[in-house]
């Protein structure tokens, strides 16, 4: 799981997917962070992506970097709320502060669960890590 998490770190911008009805629905989210061994994500209730995940908790994440690899990681996104781990977020990503308090009624955070990622790129074979 280390490694997933430092390449999402090393590149930040990734891209998650939903499905809405019949519709996938794809939108770049920066923030991941690491509690209790499991990777969390942040948004808002407020948002469709939090309603889509809410109706089908079935996710998807892709990120590349500039050598020409990639990252596809498939889960279930699972909400948790509790202030421990929105606190947390919010320490590794500061910024968002602006946007977000662990008591304000919207901020929600989602660990994976059941996920498996693909290391892929174009001279290797691609690398499989569950966690």
């Amino acid at each position: 799981m280390k490694e997933v998490l430092q390449f999402l770190k090393d590149n930040p911008t990734f891209f998650l997917a939903t499905v809405e009805g019949d519709q996938p629905r794809v939108r770049p989210f920066g923030a991941v962070s690491e509690f209790e061994r499991k990777l969390y994500l942040i948004t808002s209730n407020q948002k469709p992506v939090f309603q889509q995940i809410s109706a089908n908790p079935k996710i998807e994440i892709c990120a590349a970097n500039a050598e020409g690899e990639w990252i596809r990681i498939k889960a279930t996104a699972v909400a948790d709320s509790r202030k421990e781990p929105k606190t947390a977020m919010l320490e590794d990503y500061p910024s968002l502060r602006s946007m977000y308090d662990p008591e304000d009624g919207k901020m929600e955070v989602l660990y994976l669960k059941d996920a498996e990622a693909t290391f892929c790129s174009f001279t290797s074979e691609p690398k499989v890590v569950k966690f």
